[in-house]
């Protein structure tokens, strides 16, 4: 069972207020030079399994974790700066700073957490490392800022909660420390709805601008036709299907998360990926701005293949940041080779808390491809069922009407026996 997430910020607040998280300070240099540096605490709440349910462990970022520096870097102001912060036996904190125009944020926050860690999850059914990923993280400044929160921010990271407070940052640094000028976030601030204002020596006064009408909903996507062709040239992969992607990021206009859905257009879309014998893929990429990437498994011996992983790179103009997301793990389209997966009803495909993908009309065949065409198609248990529906009724009809005629015949003959021929 996962902990709720304002439990999780008030449990974070009430172990700072008596002192049991303390504030870590971590920096990342290149030479002499610091480029990014964070003082925060931090505190996680992991749900895992043992032989007698699900447990949830506490764990707290300690004063001894330190940046490691073969996974930090500093980035530039084209490419991604990450901070990686190790402690205990095998956990670590990633931080993963983007800019987009005189602004920088976290996009993405990692953790790592080591089930093989009998102290901190007791009794585990599991051992070894689980990484998960965060969706948008909602931490963003102007450049040459410095990010200050001091009220708690809960972050969901697979399954875990991820719980960040007495937060003061700053990537792409100009020089060793960070700026007196500060990006304040809107937690912080008397109004909830206003953005994060840049706060320098004289303060401005406060505006506020009407937020932006939410989207229509984008209706029924348009159905696309995808292949991929092997190193000879030959086709390998085939798939037709309306998509529909079902997002939540931070806004920058709003100034918080929001959700959108998204149709890939087939006409702005470009196909790509590979084959190979256990393992296909089909990577989609719209105007640069968006790309999904399928990976297809096959089960050599059982001869049977699913859809096992989704991955979502998104860089939309609203956004505060690129958004990366991805499931390596899952168990969708599953069919038998030599045959297609068909489903024509819709499907919701969840990837992760941020990420979903609707499917309309789909069809695929990723392996044992021999022409251009479709093998035998082997149906989701969706069209099956609505398959099912009519039969079902025209037989309850047909018996009804059954049910009648024999109630007539027999009311019939009753009326009959009651009277005699002169």
């Amino acid at each position: 069972m996962k902990v709720p997430r304002a439990l999780a910020a008030l449990s974070v607040a009430w172990l700072a207020v008596f002192g049991r998280i303390q504030a870590v300070t971590l920096e990342v240099k290149e030479g002499n030079a610091t480029c990014i540096e964070v003082e925060l605490s931090a505190s996680f709440s992991i749900s895992y399994n043992t032989s007698g349910g699900n447990r949830t462990a506490q764990l707290a970022l300690p004063d001894s974790a330190a940046a490691v520096a073969g996974g930090s870097s500093c980035g530039t102001a084209e490419s991604a700066a990450v901070l990686l912060a190790a402690f205990g036996p095998g956990h670590t904190l990633g931080l993963v700073f983007s800019t987009r125009g005189n602004v920088y944020n976290v996009s993405l926050l990692t953790l790592q957490y080591n089930l093989s860690d009998a102290s901190v999850f007791p009794e585990a059914n599991r051992s070894g490392v689980v990484t998960v990923v965060s969706g948008p993280v909602g931490i963003w400044a102007a450049i040459n800022t410095t990010y200050r929160c001091v009220s708690p921010l809960a972050i969901g990271v697979g399954e875990a909660t991820a719980t960040l407070s007495d937060v003061r940052l700053q990537a792409f640094m100009p020089g060793n420390d960070l700026s007196p000028e500060e990006t304040v976030c809107a937690a912080d601030q008397n109004s909830t709805t206003a953005p994060p204002t840049t706060t320098p020596s004289t303060t401005a006064p406060p505006t506020t601008t009407a937020a932006p009408a939410p989207a229509p909903a984008p209706g029924t996507p348009v159905r696309g036709s995808y292949t991929v062709n092997d190193n000879n040239g030959t086709l390998c992969l085939l798939a037709q299907m309306g998509l529909q992607l079902n997002v939540s990021y931070f806004s920058r206009t709003q100034n918080k998360t929001v959700q959108q859905l998204l149709n890939l257009n087939p006409n702005h879309t470009s196909s790509s990926g590979s084959c190979e014998a256990s393992s296909a893929s089909l990577i989609l990429t719209q105007e640069q701005t968006t790309t999904l990437n399928f990976t297809f498994t096959m089960n050599t011996t059982a001869k049977k293949y699913h859809l096992s992983g989704i991955s979502l790179l998104a860089d939309w103009s609203d956004m505060s940041g690129a958004l990366s997301a991805s499931n390596t793990s899952l168990d969708y389209l599953r069919s038998t080779l030599g045959h297609s997966y068909m489903c024509n009803a819709e499907q919701t495909l969840l990837v992760v808390p941020a990420f979903s993908l609707n499917t309309f009309r789909l069809q695929v065949q990723p392996f044992g491809v021999t022409t251009d065409q479709f093998s035998t198609a082997e149906e989701c248990q969706m069209d099956q069922d609505q398959m099912l529906i009519p039969i079902i009724v025209g037989a309850a009809l047909a018996g009804l009407v059954l049910i009648v005629l024999v109630a007539y015949l027999i009311g019939r003959k009753r009326s009959h026996a009651g009277y005699q021929t002169i």
